[in-house]
């Protein structure tokens, strides 16, 4: 395991360092082998674990390619990470997303256009009085993913996908179990909305904290 992780280190330092760019094709097994001081079964080891964390791209028949290292894709190893939490950390994904989702809400003001508010605001109309809690959860993520990558900043976008997923369950428990959780999230989204409406950067990240705090203090008292 240290051969391959040193064999990990080097690829690292050759993309971290330039010699090799997004898109670059790495040199022949054989070749990068001998350059880098590896045997060829270390090197393949470490390109096998760069691969699932998506830094390098394997084709068949074609070679091996350093990705885009595009965050967004770069991050689906955390989701893939995130799906194995343990039901007493949802409390945890909460407090972060907490952290991180008001503060996204607020850069979205920024950039939202006229026509992405009103497309937030179909979902909303689409949507009723009276949704299942099912309806209203799967609205809720399309609202608040829609908002999040307008906030121009695709790591944080990234970041709060992966976190999304966790939490959803509590959402649902929640609504099924909460008397007024429907009609408060409805209320609370069309407060973001407005405030987006208006251009309201602390309005905006004020609700925002206000509505996830709100699942956050249910699952409290429920534990």
């Amino acid at each position: 395991m240290a051969v391959t992780d040193e064999a990990i280190e080097k690829i690292k330092d050759m993309i971290v360092s330039g010699a090799l760019r997004p898109g670059d094709r790495l040199p022949k097994e054989s070749e990068l082998a001998a350059e880098l001081g590896l045997s060829r079964n270390s090197l393949r080891e470490a390109v096998r674990a760069l691969a699932l964390i998506r830094i390098l791209d394997v084709r068949q028949g074609d070679g091996t390619y350093v990705t885009s290292l595009d965050p967004q894709l770069l991050l689906e190893a955390l989701s893939f990470v995130v799906d194995f939490h343990r039901d007493d950390t949802v409390l945890e994904f909460l407090a972060v997303r907490r952290i991180l989702e008001p503060a996204a809400t607020a850069m979205a003001c920024a950039h939202l256009t006229d026509g992405e508010l009103d497309e937030l605001t179909r979902q909303l109309d689409a949507l009723g009085a009276a949704p299942s809690v099912e309806e209203l959860v799967a609205c809720d993520l399309e609202f608040h993913r829609g908002i999040v990558q307008s906030s121009g900043n695709s790591v944080l976008c990234s970041l709060l996908d992966s976190l999304s997923g966790p939490t959803t369950r509590a959402r649902i428990w929640r609504g099924l179990t909460q008397e007024d959780a429907v009609s408060r999230t409805l209320h609370e989204h069309r407060a973001i909305l407005t405030a987006l409406r208006d251009r309201d950067a602390e309005a905006a990240r004020s609700w925002a904290t206000v509505h996830i705090a709100s699942v956050e203090q249910w699952l409290r008292s429920t534990l």
